[in-house]
């Protein structure tokens, strides 16, 4: 894409070019010159955020008027459409609500295929990736009601709980394809080390996810409380998740010297602190290393 023309981008940016003016003006103004940080953060935060969703929407304008039109366009079911419309779509972003505009391209019971949304990569939800990306890192440190309440602090717009869960779910898919053409590098050195390294996990589950066993032991157990687990109650309703990793590495040899270094600059004055028959990490007769 070639560089913006400028009577273009007059068009398409001139309501963003008209809010930040009005920013600019309000923080000049006698009404800000009084105000407290606190209530100057809060003002701005807002009319940033809607300033950003300007500049968001301006591009897309922009996009949409520099788009070319196709004679044809084929999609993956090898089917060629020659119909093009006009069309348009909501796009909610962590700025605010985005309207998207771009060409159509149809054929008799055929899908329409949008060119300038794969560009975009746009989702088929409503709901873009950041906003997708930014419920489920709360999610998984917050309850989803928390995290409805996060995401509208951070956005100023809501999102429901339905629609939240959802994008998490989302979120937290696997991809097949990407296991299925990686390939494993072979060692660059033969005297490299070959390390494995794992760790796992207790996981809280739903009953549904749990082993039969355990599931089994755990409706015998009676609940203190009924909307959460109390302290304690969380035997019987985990499962191990594990993470493993293997590489290699160039083995690193140390010696005395490296291993005691960090003492050296410090032994005059850790003796003489410490008096007679002291080292500078501790007693002599203990601390000498061991090998």
């Amino acid at each position: 894409m070639g560089a913006y023309h400028k009577g273009e981008a007059g068009a398409v940016f001139g309501l963003a070019r008209t809010l930040f003016d009005a920013i600019e003006g309000f923080l000049r103004s006698d009404q800000a010159a009084v105000m407290s940080h606190a209530d100057l953060e809060e003002r701005l935060q807002a009319d940033g955020r809607e300033l950003l969703r300007q500049l968001f929407q301006g591009h897309l304008e922009l996009r949409a008027l520099r788009e070319q039109r196709q004679d044809v366009v084929v999609g993956s079911d090898e089917a060629v459409r020659t119909h093009v419309e006009t069309s348009e779509r909501g796009l909610m972003t962590v700025f605010g609500a985005v309207r998207v505009a771009r060409l159509a391209y149809r054929g008799r019971g055929m899908t329409a295929l949008h060119p300038l949304d794969a560009a975009l990569n746009l989702p088929e939800e409503k709901q873009s990736h950041g906003l997708r990306r930014l419920a489920a890192e709360d999610a998984s440190q917050l309850s989803y009601d928390n995290t409805v309440a996060s995401v509208r602090r951070q956005t100023g717009d809501t999102v429901a709980k339905r629609q939240t869960e959802e994008l998490v779910v989302r979120a937290a898919q696997d991809f097949d394809a990407f296991y299925e053409q990686a390939v494993p590098a072979e060692p660059t050195n033969p005297r490299d080390l070959l390390v494995l390294s794992s760790d796992g996990k207790g996981i809280l589950m739903r009953p549904e996810g749990l082993r039969e066993a355990t599931r089994k032991a755990a409706e015998q157990s009676q609940h203190k409380l009924e909307g959460r687990l109390s302290k304690g109650e969380k035997r019987n309703r985990k499962r191990m998740a594990t993470v493993a990793a293997v590489y290699d590495v160039a083995p690193y040899v140390r010696t005395p010297e490296d291993i005691l270094q960090e003492c050296v600059p410090h032994a005059t004055r850790a003796v003489r602190a410490r008096g007679p028959g002291t080292s500078a990490c501790g007693p002599a007769s203990r601390n000498l290393p061991r090998w």
